[in-house]
């Protein structure tokens, strides 16, 4: 099985899967959610990616478990009167589908008693929306998975039965029959407990390989068969783990390291805004400035200036935006994933900036 990379960061790549990689995967997440044959998985996400096609169709194969497709293309109001008509009991979704479904206008006063579990992935999770799912939402026991493509794709998830500190807080546990590690990104040395590093792994998830792609699979996997995966990762004492930003997005101002996630999640606090993402872009005096795309609640109100203020009374002062803009919609994937690049992108062609010429 071939399956594509979102291309969140760049041109797709397309990981080899074997037979073994996508059951074992789809029998793990499964018993993450304690799922069965009693159990109804509301699928708003397309079954062309792992979320869909391994832990939507595999995993309720595996399980007897019914399952919903509420539209050919995600649609929030579908998706809730699926939930709600067809009495489902797990909802599956990136944080953006939450986003909207939390946020429609038909949502308050609806009967979504039913639910019970259900899985958040596909990109970082914010804590405050994993709150309002539990409290608004009413799935009480849902889980936050990560992973990605090449890991086929799930590598930590929570458990129904965590507390709720930690399944609105990490990502979970390693999935049995796994190894993870943390290592240090530049020298490759392996962190303990408590220290960021770049997230590693090897088992029954690792990929075979890019298909046709001998370079791409050499920068992935190395000698002793790890899958490092590009992100940053914390590992508590109690073995849970919280991913903390992607290497590719972390923005370096004048030589202090900024890590997009921490201004996104204290953003997410703030009363009118509804969705955020954070980027670097280049500065000629410090290398990099913060950038933010913000989308607001409905009828809610704000300024840049406001942004900022709110930002400077909690961030160090040189995580606080330097650029601030509203927009309604971000460039995203197919399978709903912000294309951060794309972002960027246009942040340097509205401010007209350049490119620092490096060594």
């Amino acid at each position: 099985n071939i399956q594509y990379t979102s291309g969140t960061t760049g041109f797709p790549k397309g990981a080899m899967l074997a037979h073994r990689n996508l059951l074992l995967n789809a029998f793990y997440i499964g018993d993450c959610q304690r799922l069965s044959e009693q159990d109804r998985i509301c699928v708003p996400v397309p079954f062309y990616h792992c979320f869909g096609c391994v832990l939507g169709v595999l995993a309720a194969a595996v399980y007897g478990s019914a399952m919903i497709v509420p539209a050919e293309h995600f649609d929030p109001l579908a998706t809730l009167n699926a939930i709600e008509q067809e009495r489902a009991t797990a909802i599956y979704g990136v944080p953006t589908m939450f986003i909207a479904q939390l946020e429609h206008p038909t949502f308050a006063g609806r009967n979504l008693t039913s639910l019970r579990t259900g899985i958040m992935a596909g990109s970082p999770c914010p804590i405050e929306v994993m709150k309002r799912v539990v409290s608004d939402m009413g799935a009480e026991e849902i889980t936050i998975a990560y992973g990605q493509t090449e890991a086929s794709p799930v590598i930590t998830q929570t458990r129904t039965q965590d507390p709720l500190e930690l399944r609105v807080q990490t990502v979970g546990r390693p999935i049995p029959g796994i190894e993870v590690k943390l290592v240090d990104p530049s020298s490759g040395e392996t962190l303990g407990d408590n220290q960021q590093g770049e997230l590693c792994t090897r088992g029954h998830v690792k990929m075979l390989g890019y298909y046709n792609n001998p370079e791409g699979t050499s920068t992935a996997i190395d000698g002793e068969g790890w899958l490092h995966t590009g992100d940053l990762a914390v590992r508590q004492p109690d073995g849970y783990y919280r991913i903390t930003g992607r290497i590719k997005d972390m923005i370096c101002r004048a030589g202090e390291n900024i890590y997009p996630r921490e201004i996104e999640e204290f953003l997410y606090t703030h009363p009118a805004v509804q969705d955020v993402a954070i980027v670097g872009v280049p500065d000629p005096k410090f290398v990099e400035e913060v950038a933010a795309w913000i989308r607001l609640h409905e009828n809610c109100q704000a300024t840049e200036e406001e942004i900022k203020a709110y930002c400077k009374e909690h961030l160090a002062h040189y995580k606080v935006p330097r650029y601030v803009r509203f927009v309604e919609e971000f460039p995203q994937t197919v399978t709903g994933k912000v294309q951060k690049y794309r972002i960027r992108e246009q942040m340097i062609q509205d401010l007209g900036l350049k490119e620092s010429e490096t060594a």
